[in-house]
This record gives C-alpha cells, structure tokens and sequence, in this order.
C-alpha cells in the first residue's frame, strides 16, 4: 500500500521534514516562492495532506484541483489566504499555528512603537548616511516621552492582550476597541479603557493593529480614521497589510497628518526598493517578522506537522480552523 503524499509549498526545519517522512510520501518545492501556481495546481493534484504559508493563495481553483486532499496546516496565525467556505465544502481540514506566536509579535509591536516615537532608525539611517552633522543639538531628532502618553490597541485577541502587559511598565494609558470588549476584572488587571474606534484614532499618542484580516477589517484603517489621528501620533501595524488602505497611509504621512508609522507587514509582499515607504524618512519598516524568532519558529513547525499528521490520523488537531 503506497503511503499518504504530502506537499510541502516551502522547506521546514529538517526535524519536521524528517518526522513527515517517517510515515508519507514528502515533496518539497525548492524553487520559486510562493510556488508557481501552474505547478501548485500539478502537485496539489496527487496530495492527500498539504503545508502552506501565509503567501501561498490556496484559493477555489486550488482546492477543485485537489481530488484527494484531507488536510492543509498553514504555517501561520492567519489563514485569511485559504478559501474556506470552498475546503469545507470538500470537507478538508484545516490547522494554523495561534498562541504559539504571541509573545513574539507582541514584542516586536512594542518595538516598532519605541522605534518610531523615540526616531531610532531615522537616526541610524542618518548616521550611516553620513548625515550626523551636530552633537546634542536643542532639536535634532526629537522623539516623544512614553510614559503618560496613550496607546490606541485595535483588537484586543491574545497579541493584542499581550502588547497591554509589556506596555504597563511604561506608564502608558491604554485603552483599546475591539469586537468583544474584555471583562471588568480583565480591564482592571490591564487598566485598559474600551473606547470607539473613533475614539481610538482621535485621541491616542499611538495606535497598534491586532485585528485578523477579514472583508469588515479590509483597508479599515483608512483616510476616515487617519484624518482624526493627532498630528503627533504613529502608526504601528503588525497584522496585516490589507488592513490598512496603503494609498491613504501613505497620503497621510506626507502630508503630515501623522508623525511616523511602523510596519510589518503591507498589502503585497515583499515591497521593493522603489515603494513609496521606502522613500520616507518617517516610516520604520520590517521585512513581514513578527514572529520571526527561532525559538517561535520552531514551535510553529512542530504544531504544522502535529496538525497535518492528527488530522489524517483522523485525531483532534492541535489548532484547527471552525469552517462552520
């Protein structure tokens, strides 16, 4: 009996690689990334298990095309790149990697946040430039104090919870909107403050995105919100790109309406060296890390496997996606 195949988009850690070939029949692409889609639609053909990433479109013509697929395990947190109405209806199961990826994200959030309001990557850019022309001058590359300022955290799931504890020390007021506000006791222990989503952009010092990438949260932070922004205020986004309407941000940031942003992640990755943040001084910009750490990574890759290989066991999968 010929054992189960499975397709892997992009390369694991070789203890993963090596586990799933202990019991299937394991290709790996090694060429272009994200996988050609004409070769995708080849391999997925014959698969009965398939690990993907975040870039990888696994759309209705994908799943059509996989006749024998019973299981896809997504390395990532999101699976807003899985057409899941369409793989429920093919009755596939579906696994991601939450939780495991929250303190490192988290910190990165508050990060990119120090990064932007004290200017620090400004600064280095302008000393390897050669730009460093005056010591301690009264106000050269003047950032902003952090305590007593207020952090706007939009979505307060398990990152954005996570952001709120590491900020407490700084002596930040934190408030927060979200689509299920948090209980009492919880609020109290975060001394968070629910405000509207109005409210959230008009009166912070600076705002953090924590919410998933859905149709109601597309390009949501957008020039209706930028406009209520401070003129003092940054920008942090850690989520995802489509969360914010690009052309708005980047409108809003030359004309000063906001100080800075600090980015993650963007509409379409990777951005080249010609994309207008690129071309911003006041814009801090990261290659897509939030839980780019090796300890995390590495759990992220024993949750993929364990969630492919339990569910074509027929087990509970660690972490699986409810299609209903």
């Amino acid at each position: 009996m010929s054992k189960p195949r499975i397709l892997l988009t992009r390369r694991l850690h070789n203890f993963a690689i090596k586990e799933l070939k202990k019991r299937y029949d394991v290709y790996v692409h090694s060429g272009t990334i994200p996988m050609p889609k004409g070769k995708l639609l080849s391999k997925i053909s014959q698969a009965d298990g398939l690990v993907c990433f975040p870039y990888d479109m696994i759309d209705r013509e994908v799943i059509e095309n996989a006749k024998k697929l019973k299981v896809i395990s997504t390395y990532s947190v999101g699976y807003d790149h899985i057409d899941l109405q369409k793989a429920k209806s093919h009755k596939i199961k579906i696994g991601y990697t939450p939780d495991v990826l929250t303190n490192a994200t988290a910190d990165l959030a508050v990060a990119l946040l120090l990064d932007s309001m004290r200017r620090i990557t400004e600064g280095d850019r302008m000393i390897r430039n050669g730009n460093w022309k005056v010591v301690f001058g009264a106000h050269d590359y003047v950032g902003m104090d952090i305590e007593g300022k207020t952090i706007g955290i939009f979505g307060i799931g398990r990152i954005g919870r996570a952001v709120a504890k590491r900020i407490i020390p700084f002596g930040m007021k934190i408030t927060y909107h979200s689509r299920n506000r948090l209980s009492r006791k919880e609020e109290k222990e975060l001394n968070a403050k629910y405000v509207s989503l109005d409210d959230l952009f008009k009166k912070s010092d600076v705002v953090t995105i924590h919410v998933p990438y859905t149709k109601d949260t597309h390009e949501i932070v957008n020039m209706h919100l930028l406009k209520k922004m401070k003129k003092t205020s940054h920008l942090i986004n850690t989520s995802r790109g489509k969360i914010i309407n690009e052309k708005d941000l980047i409108k809003a940031l030359k004309s000063n309406l906001i100080a800075g942003a600090a980015l993650d992640v963007f509409e379409k990755e990777p951005i080249g060296k010609n994309h207008e943040f690129v071309k911003m001084k006041n814009v801090v910009l990261a290659p897509h890390i939030g839980s780019s750490t090796s300890e995390t990574r590495k759990k992220m890759a024993e949750i993929t496997i364990k969630n492919l290989i339990y569910g074509l066991e027929g087990k509970k999968m660690i972490y699986s996606v409810n299609t209903d």
